[in-house]
């Protein structure tokens, strides 16, 4: 069980800072639920505090303005890597989606179990949250993504086979599943 100490409250408060004032894509859903709900994957899935941290920052730097320096300053080097291995490459001006998956991939090919637990994790609430919507509002969801359908269900198998290569672990099953229901749906 991770015990989680004062520094978990400030991750917890430089999470809220860095997603104010934003929603989730195409909703009018805070966007701070979605590091929340990726925090308690990551916990319900035995992460420690490091990975927890890591979990409400995993988008701080590359949709909230913090910056990776101030991730490693406030929360140190493990927590910094595990962001960092969560963060799309920043390029400016951003790359077309499907060049950006690809290079995303491609760094969790690399990453750290750690990392990776983070990421799934990451992945899973966002294809069960894909998956709810579609369910709920149907095909009008996909107007929320600059690519296809297609598209982005093939990102989510490939994510699913990316973090089984070389690393096992029980959240992979649940993830399996979420992608599998999302691939079965309009």
């Amino acid at each position: 069980m991770a015990v989680l100490s004062e520094r978990f409250d400030r991750a917890l408060m430089a999470a809220s800072a860095a997603h104010r004032g934003q929603t989730r894509k195409g909703s009018q859903v805070p966007y701070l639920t979605h590091p929340l709900a990726v925090c308690a994957i990551v916990g319900e899935h035995g992460g420690d505090e490091d990975q927890l941290i890591a979990a409400l920052l995993h988008d701080a730097v590359e949709d909230g303005g913090m910056s990776a320096d101030a991730v490693r300053e406030q929360f140190g080097a493990r927590v910094a890597a595990i962001v960092a291995a969560c963060t799309e490459p920043g390029e400016v001006p951003k790359l077309p989606w499907l060049e950006r998956k690809t290079r995303y991939l491609a760094q969790l090919e690399r990453a750290s179990p750690e990392a990776r637990l983070v990421a799934a994790a990451d992945k899973l609430h966002n294809a069960r949250a894909i998956a709810a919507d579609l369910q709920r509002i149907g095909p009008t969801v996909w107007k929320r993504f600059s690519a296809s359908p297609e598209a982005v269900r093939g990102y989510f198998r490939r994510a699913v086979e990316v973090l089984r290569g070389g690393w096992q672990h029980p959240i992979l099953d649940d993830l399996e599943c979420a992608v599998t229901l999302l691939e079965s749906l309009n």
